[in-house]
């Protein structure tokens, strides 16, 4: 079930929330358990046979959670529970989303071995990870153990950010699980921030996609270098406000039901290196590996030769956790040979701002085209038109340019943090020249908030283009 969707925002949320606030307003026990099961629901409901790979890795991660405690509490080593851990959950990810793959790439060397038809549960990356970070913070002594299989199930699955994140570190949420505190103050920034995701989601994105998925849908050899470059830049703002619109829809839900999830995002296309880049996009994946994986093999200490190879291997599963190709792999390891002269030598990072922007943004571009190419040769050939080496005249350019330069143009402009400067500019003015002015200036922005949602209900009425790019992970 997709958060831009007629079922979801007509159906499922009001009937959760009417059960949430209503029928079981003050036991929070039921909550819990309606929260639990409706999440269950909304996984369930593409896939059903795919809810149970789910509850497998919840009840697995909660009999490992014990067994670190247990060890735990009479002073004995942790490898063994967390070892195992580690390979369940990864063994789980391995067979679902990498065992085809390894076996295609086998059978390239002569092998000839069977390849089982295996589908993808959607968001198998993110729930993994999300359950290994429970064993992984009870074992670092960040978080105690869940007693209660309920709660834990809850944690996992969750439906503001079980299919695409943002990964909630369980230390993040655990005393909330039963602790928390609903406020109107709240539920009404929820809305808003949902409003605001589900704009950029439906309006942009979706929109942007139209000309990104026109560009590659053109062959290489008949691509002009006007709309190759046209197609790139739609991608690099269509998938910023895919996941972003996705993830503000996320945390505000959870700010809705009481939870307060960590920001994803922090305006990740004003960035003057590939390091700040990778501290504002994708936040909670980047904390993650961090957290996990690159301090514990020893971060930045050690020496140069130990930081290339803790680098190596963080960007290298970085880019394997995206999927199940080698485009994947080369794109992760892109960023490993970008990000190697910054850690080193302060490449970029002490350039003048514009030329570090400059060359951070076209960088990142030229990432998002192998991050979208299928192959690696229609990488090649992407980037080839890109540099003149297409075909065919700029009609297709200048005809998707006369068709959605607004969208294009407002894409660009609020990938910057404008609307929050502007924002705060006429709340100063007002603050100091007419206080009485402040209920029209909420007003107005509800007004927009009220806008957004009936031209985005206009679009999903009307079955447009409306997939999330981050489902596949």
């Amino acid at each position: 079930m997709l958060f831009s969707s007629s079922i979801f925002l007509f159906a499922f949320l009001p009937a959760v929330l009417l059960g949430y606030y209503v029928v079981f307003r003050g036991m929070r026990r039921a909550q819990n358990g309606l929260l639990l099961v409706a999440s269950l629901f909304f996984y369930a409901w593409g896939e059903p046979w795919f809810v149970l790979v789910m509850i497998g890795s919840i009840l697995a991660n909660y009999g490992f959670g014990l067994w670190v405690h247990a060890r735990k509490s009479r002073g004995r080593r942790l490898l063994l529970p967390v070892a195992s851990a580690c390979v369940c959950n990864l063994g789980l990810l391995f067979v679902f989303k990498y065992l085809v793959f390894t076996l295609e790439n086998l059978n390239l060397l002569g092998l000839n071995l069977p390849i089982p038809g295996i589908e993808l549960p959607i968001g198998i990356s993110f729930f993994t990870f999300q359950a290994l970070s429970y064993v992984l913070d009870v074992a670092l002594g960040e978080a105690q153990v869940q007693r209660s299989p309920f709660a834990l199930g809850l944690y996992v699955s969750l439906f503001p950010q079980l299919i695409a994140g943002p990964i909630v570190k369980y230390s993040t949420v655990a005393s909330e699980l039963k602790g928390r505190r609903e406020t109107w103050a709240d539920f009404s920034a929820g809305c808003c921030r949902f409003l605001v995701g589900l704009g950029k989601k439906v309006l942009l994105s979706n929109q942007l996609a139209l000309v990104a998925d026109a560009t590659w849908e053109t062959p290489g050899g008949e691509l002009s270098t006007a709309f190759a470059w046209l197609g790139s830049l739609c991608y690099t703002l269509q998938i910023y406000y895919d996941f972003s619109g996705y993830s503000d829809m996320a945390i505000g839900l959870g700010r809705m039901f009481g939870f307060h999830f960590l920001e994803n995002f922090n305006w990740p296309y004003v960035s003057r290196s590939v390091t700040e880049f990778w501290r504002r996009w994708h936040i909670s994946l980047s904390t993650w590996f961090r957290d996990y994986l690159y301090i514990p093999l020893g971060g930045s200490r050690g020496g140069r030769g130990k930081t290339l190879r803790n680098l190596f291997v963080v960007w290298l599963l970085t880019g394997v956790w995206h999927g199940a190709s080698w485009t994947f792999v080369a794109w992760g390891l892109l960023y490993f040979l970008l990000l190697v002269p910054e850690k080193l030598w302060g490449w970029a990072v002490r350039w003048p701002a514009l030329l570090g922007w400059a060359w951070t943004f076209l960088m990142v571009n030229f990432g998002w085209v192998l991050f979208r190419a299928g192959t690696l040769p229609a990488c090649l050939d992407f980037l080839g038109a890109m540099f003149g080496q297409g075909g065919g005249p700029d009609l297709q350019a200048a005809y998707y340019w006369g068709q959605y330069w607004v969208v294009i143009l407002l894409g660009v402009l609020l990938a910057f943090p404008v609307a929050p400067w502007l924002t705060r500019k006429v709340e100063d003015y007002l603050g100091k020249h007419a206080r009485h002015v402040f209920p029209l200036w909420d007003a107005v922005y509800g007004l927009a908030l009220t806008l957004i949602f009936l031209a985005s209900a206009a679009f999903l009425v009307k079955g447009t283009y409306n997939p999330f790019i981050y489902f596949n992970f």
